[in-house]
């Protein structure tokens, strides 16, 4: 989901990209059972980290794939999978090769698992080329991704730092600075269980690619989308806690770098708080309340005064211009006003410390459950929610949130 240091991105990375659909793709085809066992074969040639048996079934005559899949197997030697899995999820139809043989498209889905991180895996949907050499399939073409993301392994040989409770894979990144990410990422998982006090997972997967381009690249979004941004979370919203997809924090190296050690913690609480309270978040979850909720974690605790936190707010309230509502989704959007950005996420942590502050913490976690839970229909859960945990209607919340900003910055 969007934070004020970062979004979700795709949840699942792949080791094959994604093309648009071949044509003929779909029909039933008689040889999907020898595809499968080819697909069975790398699944077992990458956990046993067997080059030989990886590079068995790809064609022998491609010979710049052979060298890219070697290199890709060996960029990922140092990632501990509990779990590698190809399912065929579709053929198309036979086409005419030159020389022997015939061609097959082919898609596939990929399942992984980080060992001792992932309750659930992460996902991908690929597309293979597969040519017929004597009567036996080769893998002849990997397909460009397009606007999809990119797995943190395509990028580069993958270093890892096991912390106490956290896991960094970094590209192009020296291990001493992984290893402080570690540190941060592993004192940010009890700030958060101090704060959401219910079950999650209690640790983090952090990726840390070598810029903020190649950040993008591990979200599908265009070069220049996370200038600035210095963290995001990805991962799918809903479920139950523990069982859902692999979430990932993904590291923007630079405006990560520039903070110092407290916004750092800030930083990794804030997005392991995303992880935390996922199961819990759903469509009828403004992100006024999953942004505010995640600052408010993130600051739990310190001491820095309300107009230094919102900087932003406190300009407007000081000019008599606070505001009317609380923001709308689109308030968060990257691509806006920079200024309008920050003013967002400043009103929802305000909106969740005033909750904390006048009705108790236990009560803020409450009513963030009790939103995410109530059903589809945004409006209709956020008013359930508030009047039967906090004994407001909408426009009484509102109101008495003006009177709050207009008192802790005006």
């Amino acid at each position: 989901m969007p934070g004020r240091y970062g979004r979700a991105g795709a949840a699942a990375l792949g080791v094959v990209a994604v093309l648009a659909l071949l044509p003929g793709c779909g029909r039933a085809d008689p040889g999907d059972r020898s595809v499968q066992g080819l697909l069975d074969r790398r699944a077992a040639a990458v956990l046993d980290r067997d080059e030989r048996g990886f590079l068995a079934d790809v064609d022998p005559s491609a010979g710049r794939l052979r060298a890219r899949q070697r290199e890709v197997l060996r960029n990922l030697a140092d990632v501990p999978f509990s779990s590698w899995e190809y399912q065929l999820t579709g053929t198309g139809g036979f086409e005419p090769a030159p020389g022997e043989g015939r061609r097959l498209a082919v898609r596939v889905r990929l399942s992984y698992r980080l060992g001792g991180h992932d309750a659930g895996p992460a996902t991908a949907d690929q597309r293979l080329t597969l040519a017929e050499r004597g009567g036996r399939w080769y893998i002849a073409a990997e397909h460009p991704a397009g606007d999809g993301p990119e797995p943190l392994w395509e990028q580069g040989r993958v270093a890892t730092v096991r912390g106490g409770r956290s896991l960094v894979l970094g590209v192009g990144q020296d291990r001493r600075r992984l290893r402080d990410i570690a540190r941060a990422a592993d004192r940010a998982v009890p700030a958060v269980d101090a704060a959401w006090r219910g079950p999650w997972a209690r640790r983090v997967v952090v990726l840390v690619p070598r810029s903020p381009a190649e950040m993008a690249e591990l979200l599908g979004d265009p070069p220049g989308s996370y200038r600035g941004i210095a963290a995001v979370t990805t991962g799918r919203t809903g479920g139950t806690p523990g069982s859902g997809p692999a979430d990932r924090v993904i590291v923007n190296p630079d405006a990560y770098g520039i903070l110092g050690e407290a916004g750092q913690d800030v930083v990794l609480t804030h997005e392991t708080t995303h992880v935390a309270t996922r199961a819990h978040t759903s469509p009828a979850t403004p992100l006024w309340l999953s942004e505010g909720f995640a600052d408010w974690a993130g600051y739990r605790g310190t001491e820095r005064p309300a107009a230094r936190i919102a900087p932003g707010l406190a300009g407007e309230a000081a000019a008599g211009r606070t505001p009317e509502a609380l923001p709308d989704d689109e308030d968060f959007a990257f691509t806006g006003d920079a200024g309008r950005l920050a003013r967002a996420y400043e009103a929802g942590w305000l909106a969740c410390r005033m909750i904390a502050e006048e009705w108790g913490e236990e009560t803020l976690v409450s009513f963030y459950r009790a939103v995410g839970e109530a059903g589809p229909d945004r409006s209709r859960a956020l008013e359930s929610a508030l009047r039967e945990r906090l004994g407001l209607g909408p426009d009484a919340f509102t109101a008495r949130w003006r009177a709050y900003v207009t008192e802790r910055l005006g």
